[in-house]
């Protein structure tokens, strides 16, 4: 059976180069980088290579490069870090109301904590509001976290825009980005957009999973939430991933080749794809699909259809998509973000997600179009009035 993974903002297919290069690690090169002999010294050097990798490719020091075990942990470790080293400053957080489970539940933690939070509400694309973001701030403001791009609709916030106006107010207040979906997509420069952190993950660029990385603008003050060893300054404790360092270097080393070329391809197939299933009656798109969208996922509404349904019809062809983030895919339930850019009722149990990678084909859009175009009308028919 033919087989078609449109699932990428979930998790992608590492490159064979990546694979190749964790196993010799795992295997040849895997001594503990915090040892004084040549296996060690091994070890470190992957650690330090990759360290000249992203700063590199992010324009910032190697000293800001900090590893964690993936996007989530980066995201809990600038929260979570960054409010506790600067609670004397104040007590509030900014986010937006569409953000990622990483952010937005590490926020309801943090107000747990005794923090007080402002999810920014978004317009009807999932950009959030500049004016609402003026509005927030505050004199006990301390952290602003929004992320790069939005992983079930694609919708890419103004970063730049929105870094410029916190900065302008309060140049002490820290700026976070997740930009989990948008590295590997987008040229990052946090420098350049004033930005004071930014994560990223490993598994989302074709690397491995259980690996990501935290930049921290060198004056940051930041409290680890990860207690052991004092690696990594201090600031995140425990044995490195050495093998999932070296495979997230090698992967961001090469997905930033031929970068625009790349992006020019998926956005060719998303158009098409877009063209064809609005073709279907009573579907609709969520967010923004021209360039100011990410060139990678398409949400789209099938009403009448629950999105669980669809999604196993369309397994059972060969083809792989998600009906919103992987993250809370073990938990069933109305998608935040679809009621958070006022989604139709219809929309909210009937949307799936279809994200692309390079490797994508037309053949395999074509598929899975022309299986839509069979099994929609279908399930439809059975559909509880």
């Amino acid at each position: 059976m033919k087989e078609v993974y449109l699932d990428n903002s979930a998790t992608t297919r590492a490159y064979d180069s990546v694979g190749e290069l964790v196993r010799k690690v795992m295997c040849e090169d895997y001594g503990n980088p915090s040892s004084m002999h040549r296996k060690g010294v091994e070890a470190e050097k992957y650690i330090k290579e990759a360290k000249e990798t992203l700063a590199k490719l992010c324009k910032v020091k190697e000293k800001e490069i900090f590893f964690t075990s993936g996007g989530t942990e980066s995201d809990n470790l600038a929260l979570i870090g960054a409010a506790r080293a600067n609670n004397r400053l104040g007590k509030h957080l900014i986010t937006s109301a569409i953000e990622h489970p990483a952010i937005i539940n590490t926020m309801r933690y943090l107000e747990e904590e005794g923090y007080r939070v402002t999810f920014l509400p978004v317009d009807r694309y999932g950009r959030i509001r500049l004016e609402a973001l003026k509005e927030a701030l505050c004199e006990d403001t301390i952290l602003v976290s929004i992320m790069y791009v939005n992983n079930e609709v694609g919708s890419v916030q103004p970063i730049q825009e929105a870094a410029g106006i916190v900065k302008a107010y309060n140049k002490n207040i820290l700026f976070h980005v997740d930009a989990v979906q948008g590295f590997g997509k987008y040229r990052i420069y946090p420098k350049r957009l004033k930005v004071d952190m930014c994560s990223i993950s490993g598994h989302k660029i074709h690397g491995p999973k259980g690996i990501g990385a935290l930049y921290i603008e060198e004056n940051v003050k930041i409290k680890p939430i990860v207690f052991g060893g004092e690696q990594q300054k201090n600031i995140r404790s425990g044995t490195e991933n050495v093998a999932g360092i070296a495979g997230l270097s090698l992967a961001a080393r090469t997905i930033y080749e031929n970068l625009d070329e790349k992006v020019e391809k998926m956005r060719g197939l998303k158009q098409h794809f877009i063209e064809g299933v609005t073709r279907i009656k009573n579907t609709t798109v969520h967010g923004l699909y021209d360039e100011t969208s990410a060139p990678h996922i398409i949400s789209v509404g099938f009403a009448g259809i629950r999105s669980e349904v669809l999604l196993h019809a369309l397994e059972d062809k060969g083809i792989y998509v998600s009906s919103g983030s992987a993250c809370a895919s073990n938990h069933p339930q109305v998608s935040g973000v679809l009621r958070g850019i006022g989604a139709g009722q219809e929309f909210l149990d009937a949307t799936l997600r279809f994200s692309m990678s390079e490797f994508t084909t037309l053949e395999e859009i074509d598929y899975t179009l022309d299986t839509l175009y069979n099994i929609v009308p279908m399930l439809r028919k059975y559909t509880r009035r």
